[in-house]
């Protein structure tokens, strides 16, 4: 596959705006998790949750999309010289040429949850009889709007893989000469449906997440957004170099026993790059903090790559973000990249057993030139990408 450009990068997630903020917690291997204080009656969990985003305003005009997950989305398009970024390629190749791309797996149903609570004789109350805000395009017409791109809008719903696999789309459509350029990106927050929902499946830990560790027992939810601007061309100084997609379909929710999918999802990435599995330097894991997902993240791992390789899990940092770790979790390895700052897994005293010597718990520093971030989601969608240093 033909590299592609990466003008523009960032994420906003609970360790703050941007991606310096990013950096900063992760080198200092602070986390952003608190204890659950969202919603009227609180599950006794750790979250992940974006300060000030109840008093963050929509640009002038797009009234029509307010809800949480677009505020989310806007306070992210604003970061790092992103929307810049996008003009650059819109006056480039013009609006039509430029596509949006963007992954998310419950876009703004807390919108709609918030309707049902507040009922008028049956009907949604006035605020909120906005259509576009209860569907999982909402997400998609907003950025869409905010951006001033008129090329190709999609919105990909795959659950926790769906802002990985978005990299995967773009590099597709621009392959096919579609567009030339593409905004990519995801967002999901905070809601009802999410936290008791995940609950309900016997995922929630009480605990800060803890993957890898031997005493792990679920996942802590967090809320982010994050962006990207790829474009035709390898000029840049990272670049996308493979993506790889596999669907399982084992069960709807538990991966496959062995790995399966997840492999073939890792093993395409660096075949669609011409690049082989040692000459990557870092692995941002999906790594949720389950029992079963981490130890048969692992296994596939360990199947793959040689014991040299530099292997974490950010989500005791962040919190699993769900539609939009696959973006949030790119931004980390385009750090790992750019700065050489290797995130290792955070709140874990111990490496499982079952792991293999790649799975890190502490950060290191080194120049690497490829790093691959994992995105896995229920029903066994998988997505691995492959970025480099040009």
């Amino acid at each position: 596959m033909p590299a592609l450009a990466i003008r523009a990068f960032t994420a906003t997630t609970a360790l703050g705006r941007g991606r310096a903020a990013q950096a900063q917690a992760l080198e200092q291997r602070r986390s952003g998790l608190r204890r659950n204080d969202f919603g009227s009656d609180p599950l006794e969990t750790w979250i992940g949750r974006v300060d000030g985003l109840e008093q963050a305003p929509l640009p002038a005009g797009a009234g029509n999309w307010e809800c949480r997950n677009n505020r989310l989305a806007w306070l992210a398009l604003q970061q790092d010289g992103l929307m810049d970024a996008v003009a650059a390629v819109r006056e480039r190749h013009g609006a039509a040429r430029v596509a949006v791309v963007v992954g998310t797996s419950t876009s703004s149903i807390g919108a709609t949850e918030d309707a049902y609570a507040r009922l008028e004789d049956g009907r949604f109350p006035a605020d909120l009889a906005r259509p576009i805000v209860h569907q999982p395009h909402s997400l998609g017409d907003f950025v869409r709007h905010a951006a001033g791109l008129r090329g190709p809008c999609i919105t990909v719903a795959t659950a926790c893989s769906s802002s990985a696999k978005v990299f995967a789309q773009a590099a597709r459509l621009i392959r096919a000469g579609i567009v030339d350029a593409a905004l990519v990106g995801g967002v999901d927050t905070l809601c009802g449906s999410v936290l008791f929902g995940f609950n309900s499946l016997g995922l929630v830990s009480a605990q800060p997440a803890r993957p890898f560790d031997p005493a792990r027992d679920g996942l802590s939810l967090g809320e982010a957004g994050g962006f990207a601007v790829l474009e035709r061309g390898d000029d840049a100084a990272l670049l996308l170099r493979g993506y790889g997609e596999s669907s399982d379909a084992h069960h709807m929710s538990a991966p496959h026993p062995e790995g399966l999918g997840a492999r073939l999802a890792m093993r395409d990435a660096l075949q669609r790059a011409g690049v082989d599995a040692d000459a990557v330097g870092y692995l941002n894991l999906h790594g949720t903090a389950t029992p079963a997902n981490d130890a048969v993240e692992a296994r596939a791992v360990d199947a793959l790559f040689g014991d040299g390789l530099h292997a974490g899990s950010t989500k005791g940092w962040t919190g699993h973000t769900l539609g939009a770790a696959g973006i949030v979790e790119s931004v980390f390895a385009l750090i790992a990249l750019a700065d050489g700052l290797l995130p290792g897994t955070l709140n874990s005293s111990a490496r499982d057993s079952a792991c293999g010597p790649q799975i890190r718990l502490d950060n290191a520093r080194a120049r690497i030139r490829y790093a691959m971030n994992n995105s896995f989601g229920f029903g066994g969608n998988n997505c691995a990408l492959l970025f480099g240093a040009a």
